[in-house]
C-alpha cells in the first residue's frame, strides 16, 4: 500500500534495496513534499533517533515528540537503535537513512522489514519512504500479518511524515527571515 508518490519516486534507488536479501514480498512507498531546504529536512529526520513523531500516545508511551531540534544530537551512526524497533543500517549524509527492523517482538509479529527515508531535490524537498516487507513467496500467514500492519502503518506513517514536514517548514521559514 502506497500514497503520495510518483512514478519517479518509485523508480529511485533506495538503500533498503541493498539490505533486503531475497526479493521482498511487498514494497510500500509513502511520500510528501516539504517546502524547506534538504539540510533542514534531513536534520528533522535525525530527530527520529529521539522520538517517532507519530501518534505519541501509541508509539512514544504518551511522551510528546520534541517540537524543537534536540541540541547535541550525534551524527547518525550505523548500529544505533532508532524508533524503538529499528537499527540504523546505512547512512547517506544529507540524503537518506536506512533501517532494519530488529526488535524480536516486532520481527516475530510482522516478519522482516527494511526501510529508507530518502530526500530528493531541495526547497521543495521530496521526502519519500520505501519499505521492503517479507520475503517473496513467504505464504498466506505472512501475507495476513502484513495486512495487520498496512492500515495502521499507513495512518502512523502519514502522521509522522506530516509532523516532520510541518516542523521542517517552520524551521525553514524561520531561517528565511
Amino acid at each position: 500500500m502506497s500514497w503520495g508518490v510518483s512514478t519517479a519516486d518509485r523508480a529511485a534507488v533506495f538503500g533498503c534495496d541493498a539490505l533486503s536479501g531475497p526479493p521482498p514480498a511487498e514494497q510500500w512507498f509513502r511520500g510528501l513534499t516539504v517546502d524547506a531546504p534538504r539540510p533542514v529536512v534531513f536534520r528533522w529526520l535525525r530527530q527520529l533517533r529521539v522520538a517517532p513523531y507519530s501518534y505519541d500516545w501509541v508509539d512514544n508511551r504518551g511522551r510528546r515528540s520534541p517540537r524543537t531540534l534536540t541540541p547535541g544530537l550525534d551524527e547518525p551512526a550505523v548500529g544505533q537503535r532508532w524508533m524503538t524497533i529499528f537499527t540504523l543500517a546505512a547512512v547517506d549524509p544529507g540524503n537518506s537513512l536506512t533501517f532494519r527492523m530488529t526488535a524480536p517482538p516486532a520481527v516475530r509479529a510482522f516478519g522482516p522489514l527494511t526501510l529508507t527515508y530518502a530526500l530528493f531535490g531541495s526547497a521543495p524537498t521530496r521526502l519519500v519512504v520505501k519499505m521492503n516487507l517479507g520475503v517473496h513467496g513467504d505464504g498466506p500467514v505472512h501475507w495476513a500479518r502484513r495486512r495487520l500492519l498496512d492500515w495502521p502503518d499507513l495512518v502512523m506513517m502519514h502522521r509522522q511524515l506530516s509532523n516532520l514536514r510541518d516542523l521542517a517548514e517552520r524551521l525553514g521559514a524561520e531561517h528565511d527571515r
